[in-house]
């Protein structure tokens, strides 16, 4: 667990220190009208500057962050008080039930707040990463950290769903070669053909199924090349063992 954070902060934002990409941010009514203005307006023009839209609302977290499709929960404890740490833990157990990514941001600026925050994250029987909690110095530093868990989490989804769709679309093209090999290996057969017999008859299967007057029908075929395919496809050892070189 990371308790210690030496980077420095500063007290207006930069692109420097944010991912720079945009999203939406819900801020919880009552986390707002508990903290300081000149707060409030640092994470205004914060986000504002990164392209973030902020809405204020009833919620549950202190901070919900969608980015790329993504939703994170955070609480952001600004003023950790050492003699009532009872009230934030409790509360822990209870988000993260509601939460399937959800952080714990803290601002521990002094030593015997550190000390504080170690022996009662362990009083109270949390598990490392169940969720994971993030101490920083200031809370400027904590709602960068924010930002950037937010961001990342959305990045990795987009990578995610991108890599997904690449393999699909490389599925679709293996498909295809195979459907091409296979129907332009029947005698006569050439691509034009076997992609006429795809749009209007349909996979390998279809066509092995497809009577000559079907083919005839449905594409511009000739008549002996759709008794070819006809007669070709119609030998079942040849459908289920085709021949490729």
């Amino acid at each position: 667990m990371d308790i210690y954070h030496t980077e420095s902060t500063t007290s207006t934002p930069s692109h420097a220190s944010s991912p720079g990409t945009g999203g939406v941010c819900l801020m919880k009514i009552a986390w707002k009208e508990d903290q300081h203005p000149s707060f409030i307006n640092f994470v205004s023009t914060f986000l504002s500057t990164n392209s973030f839209r902020l809405n204020f609302a009833p919620i549950a977290a202190d901070f919900i962050f969608n980015c790329g499709g993504l939703s994170v929960a955070f609480i952001f404890v600004t003023n950790w008080d050492c003699n009532n740490v009872s009230p934030i833990f409790t509360r822990v157990q209870k988000l993260k039930t509601q939460f399937a990514r959800f952080y714990v941001v803290i601002t521990l600026p002094s030593k015997e707040q550190i000390d504080s925050f170690t022996k009662s994250y362990f009083k109270f029987g949390m598990v490392i990463g169940k969720p994971t909690f993030v101490p920083v110095q200031d809370i400027e530093m904590g709602f960068e950290k924010m930002i950037k868990i937010a961001h990342s989490s959305g990045v990795y989804k987009q990578q995610r769903i991108g890599e997904k769709l690449k393999a699909e679309r490389k599925q679709l093209v293996e498909g295809m070669n195979f459907y091409l090999k296979v129907v332009t290996s029947i005698p006569g057969i050439d691509n034009h053909d076997a992609n006429a017999l795809s749009q209007t008859i349909g996979s390998v299967q279809a066509i092995a199924k497809a009577s000559k007057e079907q083919i005839l029908k449905n594409s511009d075929l000739s008549m002996d090349k759709a008794e070819m395919i006809s007669s070709f496809l119609g030998d079942p050892e040849f459908y289920l063992n085709p021949k490729i070189d």
